[in-house]
């Protein structure tokens, strides 16, 4: 079977589905590996390389599709702005596409992608299982970004991040609030422990409670009867009293913080405002607040996806992709979470969609030109 890896076309994007190393494993497996010419260029991997593990290179990027028996992406699929046509007009039918689609919040695409008989493995659905771990591209993208919230927010606060004792005194260490514990925010707390910050912790799970002061941090706990988690470990939508609850235990600790980073997201739904304008307005001049969920309508309430503003005096980045920003070993991993997919679903360089395989079930999102997954489905009526 032929997988063919086109350049990614969404603004901003720089990662690559498909990394040399990892396609050189794939091609010993029996699969026969296209690329787009230059496609792993803004993430550091070149044509020769690509060329060295037995890739072919492929200029027209209409032949590269119209070969393709599986085709590889991480952005959704998008009007192309060179060949002025969608990318879902470029596939065949039966062609099985792999990215993230992301269809509960465009559940429209799913509709397009199946009315044009594409099936499609969408690598946000994988499911949280023991089975499926090495497939987590969720997981493996959220790992990266929380290293690099840290990172960016450091680099606009106009401080430095650990204790430091020098002859002209003492300097305190910079305070980091980090809302959500989950894998990106884990990953953020312990950069920025390792940074030297304090830091404090806030999530509506009581679960992960014990996670985040493993990793040095100060649990800030709400007080609640309600279950806020739902069977795949996400978080789930909380109540409004809930929500007021938080809010006023938050203010405190947000205005009283150097970088808050935000990384609360519910599927499906728009993300929950955590940071307000109020909290904003009384933070000191010069914190910055890096809002990980301003793709979905971010967490604080005036933050603008796309850009890094300053409003009452603290920074406010917006950025929606920060795995593209480590590019190089966000590919990497995303490539090998993809090459676990293939390894399970393929025999011998030949997918077969085994419908009743628990994997194939939860990540399938279009199957022989319907939409197969209920959620999505549901929302399609």
């Amino acid at each position: 079977m032929v997988l063919a890896v086109p350049k990614e076309v969404m603004a901003g994007e720089k990662r690559v589905a498909m990394v040399p190393d990892s396609a050189s494993k794939l091609i010993k497996k029996g699969f026969e590996i296209h690329i787009e010419k230059d496609a792993g260029y803004e993430a550091g991997f070149t044509n020769e390389q690509y060329e060295k593990a037995g890739v072919k290179l492929v200029d027209d990027l209409e032949q590269l599709y119209s070969n393709a028996d599986i085709v590889l992406k991480v952005q959704r699929p998008t009007d192309h702005p060179k060949l002025n046509k969608h990318e879902t007009d470029l596939m065949k039918k039966g062609t099985l596409l792999i990215t993230f689609m992301y269809s509960l919040h465009y559940s429209q695409l799913a509709k397009q992608c199946a009315d044009k008989g594409i099936n499609v493995i969408s690598m946000d659905l994988i499911p949280r299982t023991t089975l499926a771990q090495k497939m987590d591209a969720l997981s493996s993208q959220a790992n990266i970004a929380g290293y690099k919230s840290v990172i960016l927010a450091g680099n606009h606060l106009k401080k430095i991040f650990p204790l430091m004792m020098t002859a002209a005194g003492t300097i305190q260490p910079s305070r980091v609030v980090i809302m959500g514990a989950g894998v990106a925010g884990l990953q953020a707390l312990g950069t920025a422990k390792r940074l030297g910050a304090i830091v404090e912790v806030s999530d509506i799970r009581p679960a992960v409670k014990e996670e985040v002061q493993s990793l040095g941090g100060r649990f800030i706990e709400v007080d609640t009867d309600e279950d806020m988690q739902d069977a795949g470990g996400y978080a789930k939508e909380a109540s409004e009293e809930f929500l007021k609850k938080q809010k006023e235990l938050l203010f405190k600790h947000i205005t009283e913080a150097d970088i808050v980073i935000t990384t609360a997201l519910v599927p499906g739904k728009k993300a929950p405002i955590l940071v307000t304008e109020e909290m904003v307005k009384n933070m000191r001049p010069g914190s910055v607040v890096l809002d990980m969920a301003v793709e979905f309508g971010g967490n604080c309430e005036v933050s603008e996806k796309d850009k890094t503003v300053v409003k009452h005096g603290v920074t406010i980045i917006g950025e929606p992709n920060l795995p593209s920003l480590v590019a190089v070993n966000s590919s990497e991993v995303y490539s090998k979470n993809i090459m676990a997919l293939l390894d399970h679903i393929a025999k011998e360089g030949k997918v077969e969609l085994n419908l009743e395989d628990e994997i194939v079930k939860g990540s399938l999102l279009c199957h022989e030109g319907k939409v197969f997954n209920e959620r999505t489905a549901e929302l399609l009526k």
